[in-house]
């Protein structure tokens, strides 16, 4: 919206700077203050140039009206005492040739005064037609400024939102992220748990090759002593009992390395969630990085 302020400046006015950015000035023909706000304090300055121009163009003018007034009452006073008071036929024509010789300066200097001081109202009102432009574009400019500025305020409102909940968002990532660490912790665990239990397994393999080299011997004992027969059926019934342990302990090897297998799973399956997890995490520390530089730019512009 516009608004065009109607006031004569005039020689008694006054123009007062209230801030860096406002100033005003008071019309005591229309008994009202006028008041403006600028963009900056150069714009205000320039104003308060362009006002004591048209201050001074006003003031020249008055001074020059006054002077017009002033050469009227002289030459009227003049023109009294120089009339003649004779009446004499002789004088009358003699009297006419000198007041014809008299006005005709006079009036040559008046019209020249005039026509000067019409040239200098002229010029005044032109002036003070580019500077009313001038103000009224000022005026233009204060409001896309106030437009600007409030669009400015409007994206700043609208790029905290985003911003808060970017950093919502990062947080809950970073929870995340927490527990996905916690639960490579424990997989970790269980990991050294099934290094050990393979460290088990190798050991109870050794002891078997060892129990099976043992078998052998005492088959290869009972092959080259027939007398030994009871020792024999004693060691058969050991290499039974070996047997049954041999299955008990080929049982609990296939349990050990089932588990082995299901926490390998368990765990390509934590770091496949981790490094999907860290992945959207580095999209959005990107995102969040765009936005801090294009924040970062409009406020430079502005």
């Amino acid at each position: 919206s516009q608004v065009i302020i109607n006031s004569t400046i005039t020689p008694n006015m006054t123009f007062t700077k209230t801030s860096q950015k406002f100033g005003q000035w008071a019309d005591s023909r229309a008994n009202t203050v006028f008041g403006l706000g600028f963009s900056s304090e150069q714009q205000l300055a320039k104003f308060a140039e362009k006002f004591q121009e048209v201050k001074e163009a006003a003031k020249l003018a008055r001074d020059k009206s006054q002077e017009k007034t002033e050469a009227s009452s002289n030459h009227s006073q003049e023109s009294g005492h120089e009339t003649p008071t004779s009446t004499q036929p002789s004088s009358i024509n003699g009297t006419d040739d000198e007041k014809a010789c008299h006005a005709g300066p006079v009036e040559a200097h008046l019209k020249s005064e005039n026509d000067r001081l019409k040239s200098a109202v002229a010029q005044g009102t032109t002036n003070a037609k580019k500077w009313e432009t001038e103000l009224q574009t000022l005026r233009d400019s204060n409001a896309r400024l106030i437009d600007s500025l409030e669009e400015s305020a409007t994206n700043v409102e609208q790029w905290k939102k985003q911003v808060a909940a970017c950093k919502e968002e990062s947080d809950h990532l970073r929870i995340k992220i927490a527990e996905l660490e916690a639960q490579c912790e424990e997989a970790d665990l269980q990991k050294e748990n099934n290094a050990k239990l393979s460290l088990r397994v190798e050991e109870l393999k050794a002891d078997i090759q060892e129990k099976d080299l043992e078998l052998e011997n005492l088959r290869k004992q009972a092959e080259i002593i027939p007398q030994l027969m009871e020792e024999c059926e004693s060691m058969t019934q050991k290499l039974q009992t070996a047997e049954l342990k041999n299955e008990e302990m080929g049982k609990r090897m296939e349990t050990l390395q089932a588990d082995i297998g299901e926490s390998e799973l368990k765990q390509s399956m934590l770091k496949s969630e981790l490094k999907r997890f860290m992945d959207v995490l580095d999209g959005k520390i990107d995102e969040l990085h765009e936005f801090r530089q294009g924040l970062s730019k409009l406020g430079v512009d502005n």
